[in-house]
């Protein structure tokens, strides 16, 4: 028998929102020994996710994109609106200017094989799992938990 992402997944998953101050965000995330958390609003309505990727901005900086001057004209050599959101994430102070925007999501019902591939293919460590409607988070799924079931087989 197939196992679903219910089955596995972690119900009712620590949340925060986008107001939450990002110092409270990084505290959670280390002191749960968690890779990430879902960002959701009043209602409970995912807006995105904040990762341990995310949060790396924050540490590193951003490097400015490479230019050269002609004239006294700037002429950048990469796309400079590729780096506006780096800055962004970099200078952040709240889960809402850090996180990652489009998040790729679950539902409960799908297949931990499915699951596994979208982790894969997206190359990311966790999915947030929706009810039915596909309006509010109810579990999470990680690499984790799919790598102890296959133990346990």
């Amino acid at each position: 028998m197939t196992k679903t992402v219910a089955q596995i997944m972690t119900q009712n998953p620590i949340t925060v929102t986008p107001q939450t101050p990002l110092s409270e965000a990084i505290k959670v995330i280390a002191e749960k020994k968690i890779s990430g958390l879902p960002v959701v609003d009043e209602s409970g309505k995912l807006l995105g996710v904040i990762s341990e990727t995310d949060l790396m901005w924050q540490e590193t900086g951003v490097e400015p994109p490479p230019y050269i001057m002609i004239l006294d004209s700037v002429i950048y050599l990469q796309n400079p609106a590729r780096y506006d959101k780096e800055i962004h994430k970099a200078l952040g102070q709240t889960v809402g200017e850090v996180m990652s925007d489009k998040p790729i999501t679950i539902k409960a019902t799908q297949s931990l094989k499915e699951a596994a591939y979208v982790m894969h293919e997206k190359k990311i460590r966790r999915l947030p799992v929706m009810d039915e409607n596909g309006t509010k988070v109810i579990g999470i799924v990680t690499q984790g938990d799919i790598i102890r079931t296959m133990a346990q087989e």
